[in-house]
């Protein structure tokens, strides 16, 4: 008789458990980034009344007479399946669509969790604002000039350099990709400026120096009288300065600021004359431009600063991003350069492989660091730490980080936060279920005690 008392107590005691659990999940049912848990049960061990006999020739087999002794919890599970997304146009609010979590640092300790509700602190420093714990990842590293970006190195901390300064940079190198019309007449008349003008192709492109300054480097195309699929470049720097006061070289000390390009009848580059009557007809065909600044004042020799840079034509047999001849309107396909002056960095952005790309006044874009991504064999097995956050267990198995995208890895989702995966109308039906499991095995333990009143009303 007390058995059935024992089972009925270990029933309200582990529904109330299962309840605890439930209460839980819908109190975060609007907490970023939850996982919801649920509650496993499992009978006790059992009391054997008889045991079981194996058949003979006379009888057969005997089952063996058992009574339980209750239930248990089995386990309590974190159910880490995709929570949904909101959309908050937040620039440091990350969200993570399929597996991994972030990677959170407090001092020497790490912590794991998928609320990705960020922001920047007043060092720079990407943080969960809640906590304080610092986002973790790879920096960027400035190598020689060049920024490099390497998810092999050791996670540190992010920072980003809001409002911070992006020294100028001077061009180095300028791509110039356009169609000289085949069918434009040579100039036969240099003072009659109509023609002139119909007759030549002129491209401009805006360049830096050293200290930022622009310059206006122009380069003005013109058919070389008498040869066939032959053009004349004509380079300058700031042209209303005067070609004296700049002192523009096309080639190297000494030569001028001309150039010639050679074309074949298919309208093909086939080579280049620089300023100094040197021929190159392999490969990349690349000029060495130098130029005066002007505006850099004389050193203490009294002489001015003097700049170079490469002006690529393109390369011999290639006609998708080199110079060409086709009898068609002459145009600039392309013209980059890689200067620029100097800016602060107004905002930045982050992608779904967790790059963090910042964006400066001077219309530069530089990668600032990338958001690292742990994944672990045994998600399930992650002990929960508080401030909805996970640390490691010794079933969880260790951190696989790496960066999103890659190695089962789930990708970012910027300005948007994942929600909780708690399912309210599962809740409730959770609910109930533990409800009437609590009042039967109330009723059994009442039923049980009026049978146990009855056997001590015998004596009466």
């Amino acid at each position: 008789m007390m058995r059935s008392l024992y089972a009925g107590v270990s029933g309200l005691q582990n529904h109330q458990t299962r309840m605890d659990v439930i209460g839980n999940n819908i109190s975060n049912v609007n907490t970023v980034g939850f996982k919801k848990s649920r509650v496993n049960f499992q009978d006790m061990i059992s009391q054997s009344i008889g045991g079981a006999a194996a058949p003979n020739e006379v009888r057969g087999g005997i089952n063996p007479k058992q009574v339980g002794l209750g239930m248990s919890v089995a386990s309590i599970d974190t159910i880490h399946t995709q929570g949904a997304f909101q959309s908050t146009g937040v620039v440091t609010d990350v969200a993570i669509s399929g597996e991994g979590f972030f990677i959170m640092s407090e001092g020497e300790n790490s912590f794991y969790t998928r609320n990705g509700a960020f922001d920047v602190d007043k060092d720079g420093i990407l943080v969960n604002p809640a906590n304080g714990m610092r986002v973790m990842g790879w920096q960027t590293q400035n190598i020689e000039g060049t920024d490099v970006l390497s998810t092999a190195d050791d996670l540190t901390e992010l920072y980003i350099p809001i409002g911070q300064k992006d020294p100028a940079r001077q061009t180095g190198l300028v791509e110039l990709s356009c169609n000289l019309n085949k069918n434009t007449l040579a100039i036969e008349n240099p003072d009659d400026l109509r023609e002139v003008m119909d007759r030549s192709w002129v491209v401009n492109k805006t360049i830096f120096d050293s200290a930022g300054n622009e310059h206006d480097l122009r380069v003005t195309y013109t058919r070389v009288p008498d040869q066939e699929n032959q053009w004349l470049g004509t380079v300058e720097i700031d042209p209303m300065l005067g070609q004296e006061a700049v002192g523009v070289t096309v080639g190297g000390e000494g030569a001028t600021n001309t150039f010639t390009v050679q074309f074949d009848n298919y309208g093909v580059l086939q080579n280049v004359t620089d300023g100094n009557g040197v021929i190159d007809e392999e490969g990349e065909l690349n000029l060495d431009i130098a130029y005066t600044v002007v505006q850099s004042g004389p050193d203490a020799d009294g002489n001015l600063q003097r700049l170079n840079f490469t002006l690529k034509l393109g390369e011999i047999g290639n006609t998708r991003d080199s110079m060409t001849q086709y009898a068609d309107t002459s145009t600039t396909k392309a013209f980059r350069q890689d200067g620029y002056g100097l800016g602060y960095m107004d905002s930045f952005r982050i992608d779904d492989a967790g790059q963090i790309t910042g964006v400066f006044s001077n219309g530069n874009r530089r990668v600032l660091g990338q958001i690292a991504l742990a994944t672990f064999t045994n998600p399930e097995g992650l002990e929960k730490a508080g401030d909805n956050t996970y640390v490691v267990s010794n079933n969880s198995g260790d951190a696989l980080i790496g960066p999103a995208g890659i190695a089962g890895k789930g990708k970012f989702l910027a300005g948007s936060l994942e929600m909780s995966n708690v399912d309210l109308a599962e809740s409730f039906t959770d609910m109930i279920v533990t409800q009437r499991g609590f009042q039967a095995n109330s009723r059994s333990i009442t039923t049980s005690d009026q049978m146990l009143q009855e056997l001590l009303t015998l004596k009466r």
